[in-house]
């Protein structure tokens, strides 16, 4: 197996639990002829273990075991069978199989929708074993059908294609699936993310439970936190600025024959302002909005968006009301968001009561020594 010799620096990082070995702490990738999975060294000549290789990518290594250990189809379908296993009793037709690196699996992702997997592959050295993950994931989960959603913009950093293909069976034009008693119908090739948001699969039951009054969803994308939200509101508000996006909502309403949604195609900033400006409270509302945080560069003036969002949604929150609201960026810490929430509610007037704090369902774990699968963060608000 080629051999790439790394620092000191980077395999203490593998010890301590983090997967990743970066371009700088790369000492010598010399025999190294092409992505793959090569054998890590350190200077001293010590086994660090196998890792998947990008020799495009600033990520150059991404270490799957320790040791001496063997990557083959075999040990693929363990780590998948293991990941699935972690899955056991989820009550929803739905979710996560793979988290990539939560499962030491890095740079994979598999969701379940119903009898489908919608499958990532995110590095060039994870591209090159693609052949045996798909025969893992065959022969472990017995798929009818299997669509790789490789059309991120990340592939690109690692010099692959992006293409979204069909590897195995059929996957039709929709698929429907069902969470906590609420149906909806996901588009696996065109659909946000791998199909659907699934990371949020147990806060939209949340925000169901303590929904009430006037409900108001930001950002809703298809629906999943306005549907859920519909059987205690009196009427919800769903506002996006995809048409798109508002069209499988209503088409997800029809489906449950929910009648109490309004939608509203519009930027989620100027919605916000005519909202404060006309003075109607809501009692619940979700605020859902998209990373706003690419790379460290971009996080002060993300903040600066995000203040703002939450900073007009608490002013029309009634008393009383709960506010749910979130950030997907890694580069915004959990610390960075609360700080921000702080300051919002300073300079909105209002005091509110966090009730909850809020991360990805547990289908998409975070590993404490990989502080980039937390990238999923919120707090549950109560205005006094």
């Amino acid at each position: 197996m080629t051999r790439v010799i790394v620092s000191a620096r980077g395999a203490r990082r593998w010890r301590a639990g983090h997967p990743w070995i970066y371009r700088s702490d790369v000492i010598s990738e010399a025999s190294a002829s092409g992505p793959g999975v090569v054998r890590v060294e350190d200077e001293a000549g010590r086994q660090v273990g196998p890792a998947l290789y990008s020799p495009a990518s600033e990520i150059r290594l991404r270490m799957l075991d320790r040791g001496e250990a063997t990557i083959d189809a075999q040990w693929w379908a363990g780590a998948i069978r293991t990941a699935a296993a972690r899955r056991a009793g989820i009550g929803a037709d739905a979710y996560r199989v793979v988290h990539a690196e939560a499962d030491g699996l890095p740079s994979l992702i598999v969701d379940r929708y119903g009898p489908y997997l919608a499958v990532q592959l995110l590095s060039a050295g994870l591209e090159t074993r693609r052949a045996e993950i798909i025969d893992a994931l065959v022969v472990e989960l017995s798929p009818a059908g299997i669509i790789l959603r490789n059309d991120v913009p990340v592939r690109k950093r690692e010099g692959l294609e992006r293409a979204i293909e069909v590897v195995h069976g059929d996957i039709p034009e929709t698929t429907r699936i069902e969470s906590e008693g609420v149906a909806m119908l996901v588009d696996l090739r065109g659909g946000q993310k791998t199909g659907s948001f699934l990371d949020q699969r147990e806060n939209r039951w949340l925000a169901g439970q303590v929904a009430r009054g006037r409900g108001l969803d930001l950002c809703c994308h298809d629906g999943g936190f306005a549907l859920h939200m519909s059987g205690a509101c009196d009427s919800v508000l769903a506002v996006d600025q995809s048409a798109d996006a508002l069209g499988r909502l209503r088409g997800n309403a029809d489906l449950n024959d929910i009648e109490s949604i309004e939608t509203r195609e519009g930027n989620v900033f100027d919605v916000l302002r005519e909202i404060d400006e006309a003075k109607t409270p809501f009692d619940t509302i979700v605020l859902d909005p998209p990373a706003f945080a690419k790379n460290k560069r971009s996080l002060p003036r993300a903040l600066r968006g995000y203040k703002e969002l939450n900073l007009r949604a608490m002013r029309a929150l009634a008393p009383g009301g709960h506010l749910l609201t979130f950030s997907c960026s890694y580069h915004v810490s959990r610390a960075a968001l609360e700080d921000m929430l702080r300051e919002a509610a300073g300079d909105s007037g209002r005091r509110l009561v966090v009730v909850a704090s809020l991360a990805a369902s547990a289908d998409h774990p975070a590993v404490l020594n990989v502080p980039e699968t937390a990238y999923l963060k919120g707090l549950m608000l109560r205005a006094l």
